[in-house]
């Protein structure tokens, strides 16, 4: 394979029209220009330069790899410029990914700072839901995602960052009997019916575990995996649900919503982010607006 850095000291002979205004150019020797040029030579297996009177003009071949090595000196500045503003955060592509309720509370304000900070960073932009968003940082698919933090250490090249403890409450139709306290022990809720708004997994996880401790099982008898339909079933009188806040949104008229306690379920939300991509500009500016909105 032909060496570009000895193509670059033949462009600067050919550029130049001798070998000693090419080293003096360089800040090489006479010397070292002409070996360099020889040494090509022998890698071409084709002469490259002719003399002519005090000077060198190139042959055909040298001429055509003297326009070849500035093509790539071209090219290779325009990397660095490239390479400088993607190091910057001027420009590059941040994936990012989000489980539902996180969208709206979380991920669009810190999105929106961000796109103001660096506003030639596209954002490719999905929710995973049902799916969990770890796997998608862990399989190298996104730079962050919001996670519920997992029961299992991530991979040795993801880093979780907690950014807030999401606390579940009981979610009542208006005239139910516990609708009048401040606060509802779990245990209180233990012979109820029940509206599911989780499907299996983290977020169904506190619940059911909350439960436990509690002493029984929830009795699910209607499924919702949206938690404003499920406050549509609790305000119809179907059941009663325990949701986390940050599902709950502006919350349905035909519902109370009270806090529990012993135990009070709770969900940590977490952004996951690969450690490679911790030193990109626009990554930093996502996490520290992801804190700023979760405090």
């Amino acid at each position: 394979m032909l060496d570009v850095r000895r193509m670059q000291v033949l462009r600067a002979v050919v550029t130049s029209g001798s070998v000693t205004a090419a080293a003096a150019h360089l800040g090489y020797t006479p010397s070292a220009v002409s070996q360099q040029v020889a040494a090509l030579e022998r890698q071409a297996g084709i002469p490259l330069l002719e003399r002519v009177g005090r000077g060198v003009r190139p042959t055909a071949a040298g001429r055509l790899l003297a326009d070849h090595a500035a093509v790539i000196s071209r090219d290779l500045a325009e990397a660095e410029t490239a390479l400088a503003d993607l190091r910057a955060g001027r420009t590059g592509r941040l994936a990012v990914r989000y489980f539902a309720t996180a969208g709206a509370a979380l991920v669009a304000p810190a999105l929106a700072g961000l796109r103001r900070e660096h506003p030639g960073v596209r954002i490719d932009l999905r929710m995973t839901d049902p799916e969990d968003p770890l796997k998608e940082v862990e399989q190298g698919r996104a730079d962050l995602a919001l996670v519920i933090a997992p029961r299992t250490r991530p991979r040795e090249d993801v880093e979780l960052v907690h950014l807030l403890d999401d606390a579940y409450d009981a979610v009542l139709p208006a005239g139910h009997r516990l609708a009048s306290r401040e606060t509802i022990a779990l245990v209180e809720l233990a012979d109820e019916q029940w509206v599911g708004s989780e499907p299996p997994g983290p977020c169904l996880e506190p619940v059911l575990e909350a439960c436990a401790a509690a002493g029984f099982s929830p009795d699910f008898v209607v499924q919702s995996e949206d938690y404003a339909t499920a406050q549509g079933f609790v305000a119809a009188g179907l059941g009663i649900g325990l949701m986390p806040r940050m599902g709950l949104g502006p919350g349905h008229p035909g519902v109370v919503v009270r806090p529990v306690r012993d135990p009070r379920p709770v969900r940590s939300v977490c952004a996951a982010v690969r450690k490679v991509s911790l030193g990109r500009p626009p990554v930093r500016a996502l996490l520290e607006a992801l804190r700023e909105g979760a405090a």
